[in-house]
């Protein structure tokens, strides 16, 4: 019986081998949070190939989203999440000039990355998402010290700039305790959320 497993054992380590099916992924992060990190403008990225020493690269995300890199040229990774990128660099470098490169990929230095809250909340101003983590259009508003009494909480408003349009899209926070989609709606660096004031 033992003998039988071992002979089953080793063949799925030929068939791995045979068919390039990896236990495990190619890409390597920074544990935790980064993984998920939505990569911005001015974040700074350092990405390194397994033994193609001459590949290292240390450069900063462009206004556009882009940077560029040794052997595939420009690389669009903004917006993406550092996981995604790295798969996005492998994929080109797979597809063209390397056998199953393994590729690291971490956020050597974030860029500030900041939103503004205005009207009706104890605290408007300008706020800052922390580093590795994201905010939620709840969560922002808490930052910004909550509603002000006047609050009109089912008109809140977030304009936000998409290429070269801005975008301006209400949101019925009053329905925060059973939507799962307000709850989880993103806030990204340089949206405006406005509470407007509720009339009578």
């Amino acid at each position: 019986m033992k003998s039988n497993c071992t002979f089953y054992g080793i063949l799925i380590i030929l068939l791995f081998c045979a068919f390039g099916i990896k236990a495990q992924d190619n890409v390597s992060t920074s544990s935790g949070k980064s993984q998920t990190y939505v990569l911005a403008p001015n974040d700074v990225v350092q990405i390194k190939v397994y033994q193609e020493d001459d590949l290292e690269t240390k450069v900063r995300v462009s206004q556009d989203g882009t940077i560029s890199f040794p052997l595939i040229g420009v690389v669009h990774i903004g917006g993406k999440t550092v996981e995604q990128a790295g798969a996005l660099i492998r994929e080109k470098l797979d597809k063209d000039y390397l056998v199953n490169p393994q590729i690291t990929l971490i956020v050597a230095e974030y860029s500030k990355r900041r939103f503004t809250v205005l009207g009706q909340v104890q605290k408007p101003g300008s706020l800052e998402i922390p580093s590795e983590e994201s905010v939620t259009l709840l969560q922002a508003i808490a930052m910004a010290g909550g509603y002000a009494r006047l609050a009109d909480r089912a008109h809140v408003k977030v304009t936000r700039i998409s290429g070269d349009m801005t975008v301006t899209v209400t949101v019925d926070t009053k329905r925060e305790s059973n939507d799962a989609e307000t709850m989880s709606f993103q806030i990204l660096p340089e949206d405006t959320v406005t509470v407007p004031e509720r009339f009578f």
